[in-house]
C-alpha cells in the first residue's frame, strides 16, 4: 500500500497539553523538528539505540526507558571470530536515566551496577563513550556537511503514538576495548546508525527495521527500511539516503525471510517492485528473549550485507550493493 506523507519543515509539538497526539506532528522530516515531551506515565517509551559497523566489529550501545523499568545495554560483536560480549542492566522504575525530551536536547546517561554510558552532542557530532568490565568504547559519529535524517510521527490513535527518529551512514571514528586490547575504529570504513524513539505504545506489537550503511561508487548510501509496526497508520519509515540527500519512500514494503533459518537472504520490497528491492544478506544473528508473563520480548537481529537498489526522488534507481547493516524482527509485549 502508498501513503500520502506530508513532509513536516517547521518545528512542531508532538503532544497536545492533554498529553494526546498533536494530528499537526503527523508528518515526516528531514532533520529533528519535533518537540517530543510526552507527559504522563504508562507505556511511554523513550530510548537512544546507537548502532555501529566497523571493519572487525560491531558495537551496539543502549539506553531505554520503558516507564516500568530502564533497560540499558553494550553489545560488542567480533566480526572474525563470532563472540559476543554483552552486558544488561534492568533498572526498576528507571531510576539514574538521563534522556533529554526532544533529540539533541541534551546529554544521555545511564549508569547501572556494570555499565555506564554518556552520549553528548557537541560541534564535531555526537560522542559515544560507553564502560563495562570488559569493554571501553569512545567513539565520535560525525555530521556531515548537508546529511539529512528521517523523522516520522507513527499515529496508532491519538493517545498512542510514536516519533522515531532514524539517523543513517554517521561516519564514526574512535577506539574500542575488548579485554585489555584496543581497536581503533576508521572514520573512513566505519558507520553509525541512530535509532532515537518517544512514544506511547499500545501493549502488544511487532516492527521489522532494517539499517545499512556504506560508500557504493563512491556516493555515500544509507538504507532505512521498517514495517509491520507502521502498517495502516498512513506513515511509513522507509527511506534511501544519497549523498546525504534524504528520499522518502511512502510505500508499505514486503518483507520476506526464513524465521526457521535467521541466516538466509532477506528480501524486502514494494509490491510493484519500482521504489524497493533489496536483498540482505546476514553473517550473524544475535537473538534475545525475555518471558515475564506480564512483560516479554524476543528479538532476531542480524547483521549482514544488502544488495539491490531503492529509488531516489527522481525514479533512478541506486545500488546499495556492499552496504553493511541489520535486518531485524521484534515482538514485544510491554
Amino acid at each position: 500500500m502508498t501513503s500520502t506523507e506530508r513532509e513536516i519543515t517547521e518545528p512542531v509539538d508532538l503532544c497536545l497539553s492533554s498529553g494526546r497526539l498533536n494530528r499537526a506532528a503527523v508528518g515526516w522530516t528531514r532533520s529533528p523538528l519535533h518537540r517530543t515531551a510526552v507527559t504522563g506515565w504508562g507505556r511511554t517509551k523513550r530510548w537512544e539505540y546507537w548502532g555501529v559497523v566497523t571493519p572487525t566489529h560491531v558495537i551496539a550501545l543502549t539506553v531505554a526507558d520503558l516507564d516500568y523499568a530502564a533497560q540499558h545495554q553494550v553489545w560488542v560483536l567480533d566480526r572474525v571470530t563470532g563472540v559476543e560480549v554483552d552486558t544488561v542492566a534492568v533498572v526498576p522504575l528507571g531510576r539514574g536515566v538521563v534522556l533529554p525530551a526532544s533529540s539533541g536536547g541534551g546529554p544521555v546517561r545511564a549508569h547501572a551496577k556494570g555499565l555506564d554510558i554518556t552520549i553528548d552532542d557537541g560541534d564535531l557530532g555526537t560522542r559515544l563513550r560507553a564502560a563495562t568490565g570488559r569493554v571501553e568504547v569512545d567513539l565520535v559519529a560525525s555530521v556531515p556537511e548537508g546529511h539529512e535524517s528521517l523523522g516520522v510521527v507513527v499515529p496508532w490513535s491519538d493517545r498512542l503514538f510514536q516519533y522515531t527518529l532514524k539517523d543513517v551512514a554517521r561516519p564514526v571514528s574512535g577506539t574500542l576495548v575488548v579485554d585489555g586490547v584496543r581497536h581503533d575504529v576508521p572514520a573512513d570504513a566505519s558507520w553509525a546508525v541512530l535509532d532515537h524513539g518517544r512514544g506511547r505504545w499500545p501493549y502488544s506489537m511487532s516492527w521489522n527495521w532494517g539499517a545499512g550503511s556504506g560508500t557504493v561508487d563512491g556516493l555515500v548510501v544509507g538504507v532505512q527500511v521498517g514495517g509491520r509496526w507502521t502498517d495502516g497508520t498512513g506513515s511509513t519509515e522507509n527511506a534511501l539516503l544519497a549523498g546525504g540527500r534524504l528520499h522518502k519512500c511512502s510505500d508499505e514494503l514486503v518483507w520476506e525471510y526464513d524465521r526457521a533459518d535467521w541466516l538466509a537472504p532477506w528480501h524486502v520490497h514494494d509490491q510493484a517492485r519500482e521504489r524497493v528491492d533489496l536483498t540482505f544478506t546476514p553473517f550473524h544473528e544475535r537473538a534475545s528473549r525475555m518471558n515475564l508473563l506480564v512483560v516479554a520480548a524476543e528479538t532476531h537481529q542480524c547483521f549482514g550485507t544488502w544488495t539491490g537498489w531503492m529509488a531516489d526522488d527522481a525514479g533512478t534507481r541506486v545500488r546499495v550493493d556492499g552496504v553493511t547493516g541489520w535486518a531485524e524482527e521484534a515482538r514485544n509485549r510491554w
